[in-house]
Parts: structure tokens; C-alpha cells; sequence
């Protein structure tokens, strides 16, 4: 049997929680009964600095069932922040980590055969959506499109894979040696190696309350997916500056050869676009180099990625031993 800790980071999830917490239970229920997991199993909810009962409800749940506990950050560090607390927090007396989010979206019982994948030697098990009939057809086409992309400036990632997985200690202790300020887990997982097995399901609708990734920040979760792993962009620029200057020497020759023929005329317009147009080039250019040096800025300053308020696993850990 193995000692599996699953990790739930909330941020204002009061709608689901009760929910979440019948299923994620009865998952519990069946890897004990059929003896997969031991009893000093846990689940565990990362409350992201929550504005509503969320909190309150972690910790009545906490004093209800032994084997439920929670982690309060300080403030909002982010779903990939609250991840990697929760995950900090366990791995050190777990066998093995689930990650899976509070929403009920990602199937909880595939679970049991991630812990199957993992009994037969895999070390990281990805949840993969055998379809987007969820999704709107924008969403569902831009995320296409994003992997794609990922994948032609040469960052390995598992498609339709979010951060549902299962990963074994050890393939925690690789992740956690990663000390990157801004996170991108579903880029960094795969660079972690080690034996990797797929369990494929169906994804449903949020079974209450609102998504808290609106288009606004899935696009920021793409750019910073992009640019966390690749300097393709910036590559690109200097190939855009070149072509650019070809441009201008062809432009060049051309309204020399004009002026020699004498077929000058005065073009306003096209000047008007010409300038516009390397305007906006330029500044596109200086805010993709700005996005790197702003990276750089938040990495040099090695801030804490995470602050933890209160701790109910290790309460609960201190109180059992």
C-alpha cells in the first residue's frame, strides 16, 4: 500500500467545496477498501487567499474527517503557486501526490487508475481529456493552436494535459528543484523525466460557481508558458529587423529608380502607413523584449514563491506522531 496525498488548491470555491469534498472522499473510500492506499492517506485543500468561506469550510472539514486537512497562504499567490505549496507541503511523507483542481471539471475517479500507472512503475501520471466537447469552439481552437505553438518553438508538453497528475516523491523532489519565480508547471513536469504514463477521460462542466481563468488570464498563461521556456520570440525580432531593413533597401532602390525616370509623385498615404507601420512594429518588438527583462526582474529578486498562514496538515502531522 502506498501513502497518497491528493492536493486541491481552492481560491474562492464555497459553491464546490462541499461537493468536491463528498467525491474526492469517495475515491478515498475506494482506495482504501480495495487496500491501494493506507489509511494515512490524505487530501488536502490549498486555500489561495480567498475571499469568501472557503477557509472556514477547509477547516470544519479538517476537525470532520481525519483524513482531510488544509494549507492557508498569507495572500492570492496564484493556481500554480497554491500547487506547488500544497505539493511542498506533503511530498516529504507521501509515496505519491495528486494534484487535481477543485471545480470537479477533471474526473476524480481516475485517480484509482492513476494509482494503478503508478503501481506498475510509472512515476509521473499525466490526466489527459479524450475531448473538448466542453468547450466553447474558440477556446477549444485557441488551445489547439497554443500547443501547437509550444511545441514549434521546441517545449515538450502533453496536449489536453492541465495540472491533473499524479507524481511520484521522487518526481516531486526533481520539480521542486526547479526554483523558477514564474511557474508554468504543464512545461516543467515533462522536463522532469522519469518512466510517464497517460489515463484519458472525459472532461465535465464546473459543477458550480465561476471558472477563475477568464480570457484575460488565459492569454497571460499563454504568454507566460511561451516566454518562460523559449527565446524563439526574441530570435524571431531579430529575423523581423532583418527583413525590415530588406525591405527598405528594396523601397529605396525602387524611388531611386523613380525619381530617375522622373515618375515621382508625392505619396502621403503610403508615407503615413510606412511610418505606422514600423511604429507598431517597434513597439510590438520592445514589449515582447520587455516581457524577457521583466522576467528577469522577478527571478533576480528570489521572492518566496508562496507564503503559508497556517498549516492543518502539519498540525495534524505533529499531532499523530
Amino acid at each position: 500500500m502506498i501513502k497518497l496525498s491528493i492536493v486541491v488548491p481552492c481560491y474562492n470555491e464555497e459553491e464546490v467545496l462541499g461537493e468536491t469534498t463528498k467525491e474526492l472522499n469517495g475515491v478515498y473510500e475506494k482506495l482504501l477498501n480495495s487496500q491501494k492506499i493506507s489509511s494515512d492517506s490524505k487530501i488536502v485543500y490549498v486555500d489561495d487567499g480567498s475571499k469568501d468561506q472557503t477557509w472556514p469550510m477547509i477547516e470544519q472539514f479538517s476537525r470532520d474527517y481525519p483524513n482531510i486537512a488544509g494549507v492557508k497562504l498569507s495572500r492570492n499567490f496564484g493556481h500554480q503557486g497554491a500547487l506547488l505549496a500544497g505539493i511542498d507541503s506533503v511530498y516529504r511523507d507521501s509515496d505519491a501526490v495528486v494534484t487535481i483542481d477543485a471545480d470537479l471539471q477533471d474526473d476524480v475517479n481516475a485517480i484509482i487508475e492513476m494509482v494503478d500507472e503508478f503501481e506498475k512503475g510509472n512515476e509521473v501520471v499525466y490526466g489527459v481529456r479524450n475531448n473538448r466537447d466542453t468547450d466553447t469552439a474558440f477556446k477549444r481552437n485557441t488551445a489547439e493552436l497554443f500547443y501547437k505553438i509550444m511545441g514549434w518553438l521546441g517545449v515538450k508538453m502533453v496536449p489536453d494535459s492541465a495540472d491533473f497528475r499524479l507524481m511520484s516523491k521522487r518526481a516531486v523532489e526533481v520539480l521542486l528543484s526547479y526554483k523558477e519565480q514564474n511557474l508554468f508547471l504543464r512545461g516543467i513536469v515533462p522536463m522532469v523525466g522519469f518512466k510517464s504514463s497517460k489515463v484519458y477521460y472525459a472532461r465535465k462542466e464546473r459543477f458550480a460557481g465561476e471558472s477563475k481563468y477568464p480570457l484575460r488570464k488565459m492569454v497571460k498563461f499563454a504568454v507566460d508558458g511561451i516566454t518562460s521556456f523559449s527565446i524563439v520570440p526574441i530570435k524571431m525580432i531579430m529575423g523581423l529587423g532583418f527583413t525590415i531593413v530588406i525591405i527598405s533597401i528594396i523601397l529605396l532602390i525602387y524611388t531611386i529608380v523613380s525619381k530617375v525616370r522622373g515618375q515621382v509623385v508625392s505619396g502621403w498615404s503610403s508615407l503615413m502607413i510606412s511610418i505606422w507601420a514600423l511604429g507598431g512594429v517597434q513597439l510590438i518588438c520592445i514589449s515582447v523584449i520587455g516581457e524577457y527583462v521583466g522576467k528577469i526582474f522577478s527571478e533576480v529578486k528570489n521572492r518566496p514563491r508562496y507564503t503559508i498562514e497556517r498549516d492543518i496538515y502539519l498540525e495534524k502531522k505533529n499531532m499523530e506522531n
